[in-house]
């Protein structure tokens, strides 16, 4: 579920290990580009953490935000 807090979607997920983490980075990263939309997100071992927002908006949620969110669970 994600989580809106401070003006940002907010969601973590966690894989069995690094290689399904970073195989779920590539396919956002690839959805993100086709969107022209990017996250914010960190990577450690097996986890992953997005953060989303609209920055040409002034930094709130958007639908370009809600939009991408969804996108993103479609690809777990």
């Amino acid at each position: 579920m994600w989580h809106q807090k401070n003006n940002q979607l907010y969601k973590k997920f966690e894989f069995s290990d690094f290689s399904e983490a970073f195989a779920f980075m590539t396919r956002v990263a690839l959805a993100s580009e086709k969107m022209n939309h990017h996250p914010l997100w960190t990577n450690v071992y097996n986890k992953v953490e997005i953060w989303l927002s609209t920055h040409d908006a002034g930094d709130i949620v958007t639908d370009k935000d809600r939009k991408l969110a969804d996108k993103i669970d479609t690809l777990l």
